[in-house]
């Protein structure tokens, strides 16, 4: 893949110039495609290199000949995480494009279709429009991220499990699976009353099969209890100021700090609201003043802020007392959760940024700017 339809006399023009170069890259576990484009948004050049250590090295010799540069990369975090390490590693600087953002602006590019070089101009171009924060090195939140995700991967087979082991009770008595709980399965009471059921009957395959899963589900429930205690640990050295956050637990604030990563790439509490997707986004027209839901930035962590709210809805009285006051100016009850969340945005970002010991009193309200 060679030059883009840009004149090679463009190209020395803009390198004279010495602005800043964006080079958008679209990561794939075998190959790598990178588009350079000028402050304009204007394509430059495109290449691409093997998703290895030696691909890694060709394109950084390939983007030499642009003094000041900046890599957009597409967040994909399994297939692109080794290549942005060893561009930090090399003082590069590097942003992370939202999946959704590089979609987003894939569809207001002139080329039509989808291609691997559209993707990364569409990645280029995002960060140019967009202000994201710039990737840093991986600290212990990498640790804090790969233990939440492997977590998550065995809760969800021991649920696929639980609901094959939830077919062959119906099978053999579907009087007694009626008795089971549909979110319950996976806890030792009712693993031990499903087995006292199975004992009692016959040899059959489906009774074989059964027991079978309820081994199988109790060894993914202790594994995934094992799990959480060892993020709580974590967390208890590097974010302990989340756990005494009203609301969070161990699992909410190991998201918030995997997701989050180093806070100081975030120069102020509104751009990371923005990277939560709390910050509202405006939908008024005429004499009518209103929000609308913001359905960018990250998901996970967006999730995470959303629990935290519907637990202190539920619990905390400050929270309860500041959605009563949002309703009585007119807001719907979902209006009133979506202030609340981007109230807690900027809480975790104060905590955050201002370490452990910003440690809040029982009692405090959270919903302080």
């Amino acid at each position: 893949m060679s030059t883009g339809p840009v004149s090679a006399l463009f190209l020395i023009a803009d390198l004279e110039d010495g602005h800043m170069v964006i080079i958008g890259v679209d990561p794939h576990k075998d190959v790598l495609v990178a588009v350079a484009v000028n402050g304009n948004g204007r394509q430059l050049d495109s290449t691409d290199a093997p998703a290895r250590p030696r691909g890694f090295k060709a394109l950084l010799a390939w983007a030499g000949r642009f003094e000041q540069r900046t890599w957009a990369v597409e967040d994909v975090r399994h297939v692109a995480g080794g290549f942005v390490r060893f561009l930090l590693a090399a003082d590069e600087h590097v942003v992370w494009v939202p999946t959704q953002m590089s979609s987003s602006h894939r569809k207001k590019l002139r080329a039509s279709g989808k291609s691997d070089p559209i993707d990364a101009l569409a990645c280029a171009r995002a960060a140019l429009a967009e202000d994201l924060p710039a990737a840093v090195a991986d600290t212990e939140t990498r640790s804090v991220k790969l233990l939440l995700d492997h977590r998550e991967d065995l809760v969800g087979e021991m649920v696929r499990i639980c609901n094959r082991l939830r077919w062959h009770l119906h099978d053999l008595d579907p009087d007694f699976a009626a008795t089971v709980p549909a979110r319950k399965l996976h806890r030792p009471k009712w693993n031990t009353y499903v087995t006292e059921f199975l004992s009692a009957l016959d040899g059959s395959v489906s009774v074989a099969i059964s027991v079978e899963l309820i081994g199988r589900i109790e060894e993914l429930a202790r594994r995934a209890a094992q799990l959480e205690r060892e993020l709580e640990s974590l967390l208890v050295i590097h974010a302990p100021q989340l756990l005494s956050l009203p609301g969070c637990g161990p699992l909410s604030a190991a998201r918030i700090v995997a997701e989050t990563g180093d806070v100081r790439r975030f120069p102020t509490a509104a751009t990371y609201a923005m990277h939560t997707g709390t910050a509202p986004i405006p939908a008024s027209s005429g004499n009518t003043e209103r929000v609308r839901l913001n359905r960018g930035g990250n998901r996970r962590l967006n999730a995470a802020l959303h629990r935290i709210a519907i637990t202190q809805k539920r619990m905390y009285e400050p929270a309860r007392t500041y959605l009563d006051a949002r309703r009585a100016k007119g807001n719907s009850n979902t209006e009133a959760v979506r202030a609340l969340k981007r109230h807690l945005a900027r809480r975790v970002y104060t905590l955050l940024r201002n370490g452990p010991h910003t440690l809040h009193q029982p009692g405090e309200n959270t919903m302080a700017a």
